[in-house]
């Protein structure tokens, strides 16, 4: 069974605007690339050919992947976080030995940027976290080395 792909509201609608740009104003800008290439003479060794078609093959290959996404993932409701506990969609303020606190909203794979505070169900410590809860202490494997963390607040 495939693991499940969570995205929220506010990610699902991201990636609908990208793939809509995709498949519409970035298709026709790397056509008239191509047809403007054609044009230009020799293919075999028309180097903006080839690099108009792999920008064709790179745009292709993004709506395929965003597709994907889109049809197998499942949307995270703001009322399945409400319980105190660490889920995917929690907001989680989490502070680490002798450092400041830091928050993170737990988001699946496709949307997570850690650095504006959006860290995956599936990295180290997000994975550590699900199913905690405020004053739990959980420790994560990093590439850093073992780190400890104290859950302080969760919403």
């Amino acid at each position: 069974m495939a693991e499940q792909k969570y995205l929220t509201r506010e990610g699902l609608k991201k990636l609908e605007e990208e793939v809509e740009f995709l498949r519409t104003t970035r298709r026709a800008e790397v056509a008239d690339r191509l047809h403007q290439a054609q044009e230009d003479g020799e293919l075999i060794e028309n180097a903006e050919f080839e690099a108009a078609k792999n920008e064709q093959a790179f745009v292709e290959g993004r709506i395929l992947t965003i597709e994907l996404i889109l049809s197998e993932s499942i949307i995270i409701e703001d009322a399945a976080h409400s319980s105190g506990v660490v889920n995917v969609g929690s907001k989680v303020k989490v502070q680490e030995d002798g450092s400041k606190p830091e928050s993170y909203t737990i988001v699946g794979a496709a949307e997570a940027n850690p650095a504006k505070g959006l860290i995956s169900n599936e990295s180290p410590l997000g994975r550590a976290l699900l199913g905690r809860k405020a004053g739990d202490e959980v420790k994560v494997n990093a590439p850093a080395g073992m780190l400890s963390f104290r859950v302080i607040a969760t919403d």
